[in-house]
């Protein structure tokens, strides 16, 4: 007969300490306030946890217990992978097996690690080169089991690898300007897996190369993150900005942290949380104060004027702007992050645009957007859609068909290059206001083109991550 009673979690007990099980509830709740998560802990949770009757957390708890302990995965904190706890294979696996194994798996850094990826822990485990380093985070023409077997094993971590991660985030960027987020999300997960593999070694030979690196997978998490966001894949893209928070953290990293609150706070905002929006941009500014930056000041500025107009906060809204609006202001600086060259006057058009179209006012937020498209640098493939995409949105909203037809074909235009499932979404729900209140023909002809060019094809051919600029 399988016995079925739970094997209590002794890990998880001895990281309570002599805190009371009513007191770690408490420093459970309070880190989740850290990062933007809401939990309803108590001392009864505490005690499911610690008797084995909760053998996974659900993500949110995940999320805040790694942000606790950041480790490389569940298993370090006494639960169970959550594969084997899920669903009908999990129910399958408990039948077969007799009991909950004694010791807990070796940590993983996701639950979809394949082989592929496991080739990739092995080469950076044994490898230093910058071409074994490249291979592994898929920036290098060879395979990655040639490159293991061709070159000389060298254990310590160096300037090669940090370097080949810090490109891979720019690869990254660079192919998300041109193409959106659906194309690429799977393939930069590969390399996010080698730079967490990098951190795992913990074997580099200086502490500046062990900062660069903290800085560099925690980038990498952000940029991945932004691609499961761009792609709707929000719960992939909370996990992913999560694991960046705990990343700069652990490293002491201000800049980094204000990164990962930038994007929480968006990624907030766009899944309807908006007071969290808020608290996750609130506490990006205070990340950042120290930095330097004032466009990075302006930008945090912005997600929260984003998140109080999701609460229906006018004049909470209009002032953040109004700050976002003095700290752009002052200018561009060299403290200013890699990763804001995005944030340009157009994108600073834009965001106001969808906090006033939050707030149901269309024609201010149609002012917003068309000064965005108008400003925006054709470069920024990407943007240019989802700009004309927000466009279309306003002015369907306002009753202005003739112009939000035309904004909407400019998006269709970039639907060839651009895979996003946030503009594809933006623009059918423009097209069904349109189809709702105006039967003209430009508006018919406007939805029979969206039709076709929503119809299931094959993608266009997302370049290498290698590719160089256009």
């Amino acid at each position: 007969m399988v016995s079925t009673r739970p094997v209590p979690n002794l890990v998880f007990r001895r990281l309570r300490g002599q805190r009371s099980a009513g007191e770690f509830a408490a420093a459970v709740r309070r880190a989740a306030r850290e990062i933007g998560e809401q939990v309803a802990c108590d001392a009864r949770y505490i005690g499911r946890v610690e008797s084995g009757e909760i053998r996974c957390p659900n993500y949110a708890y995940e999320r805040v217990f790694l942000h606790m302990f950041p480790v490389a995965g569940l298993a370090d904190l006494g639960f169970s992978a959550r594969e084997t706890v899920r669903g009908r294979g999990a129910r399958a696996s408990e039948a077969d097996s007799p009991a909950r194994p004694t010791t807990p798996p070796p940590p993983v850094l996701h639950s979809d690690t394949d082989e592929e990826s496991d080739v990739l822990r092995r080469m950076f485990m044994t490898s230093g080169t910058a071409t074994v380093a490249a291979a592994s985070l898929g920036l290098g023409g060879a395979s990655a089991a040639a490159a293991l077997t061709s070159l000389p094993a060298q254990r310590r971590v160096g300037d090669a690898e940090v370097i080949a991660v810090e490109k891979a985030v720019r690869q990254i960027r660079l192919l998300d300007d041109r193409h959106g987020g659906d194309g690429l999300y799977r393939r930069a997960s590969q390399p996010l897996r080698a730079a967490y593999a990098l951190l795992d070694a913990g074997t580099t030979t200086r502490r500046a190369t062990a900062d660069r690196l903290h800085a560099g997978a925690g980038e990498l998490a952000i940029s991945v993150g932004w691609l499961a966001h761009d792609s709707g894949r929000f719960e992939d893209a909370r996990s992913h900005y999560a694991e960046a928070l705990a990343t700069a953290r652990v490293a002491g990293d201000p800049a980094l942290e204000a990164h990962a609150f930038c994007n929480a706070s968006f990624l907030a905002r766009d899944t309807g949380r908006p007071r969290e929006a808020v608290r996750a941009a609130e506490a990006g500014q205070r990340a950042a104060r120290p930095l330097g930056s004032a466009r990075l000041l302006a930008l945090l500025a912005l997600r929260e004027a984003g998140g109080r107009a999701g609460l229906g906060d006018r004049t909470g809204c209009d002032r953040a702007i109004g700050r976002a609006y003095a700290a752009f202001e002052r200018g561009a600086s060299a403290a200013d992050p890699e990763w804001m060259t995005f944030f340009r006057e157009a994108e600073l058009e834009m965001l106001q645009a969808q906090c006033w179209s939050a707030l149901g006012d269309w024609p201010r937020a149609a002012r917003h957007a068309r000064r965005a498209t108008q400003l925006q640098d054709p470069h920024f493939t990407r943007n240019l859609a989802l700009y004309r995409a927000q466009l279309t949105c306003d002015l369907a909203r306002g009753g202005i068909a003739d112009e939000a037809v035309t904004a909407g074909h400019g998006v269709l235009d970039l639907l060839d290059r651009v895979q996003s499932s946030r503009i594809r979404a933006m623009l059918a729900g423009a097209v069904g206001v349109l189809r709702a209140q105006n039967a003209s023909p430009a508006v018919r002809d406007f939805v029979d083109r969206h039709q076709v060019a929503i119809r299931p094809v094959p993608g266009p051919k997302v370049p290498s991550p290698n590719a160089g600029r256009a």
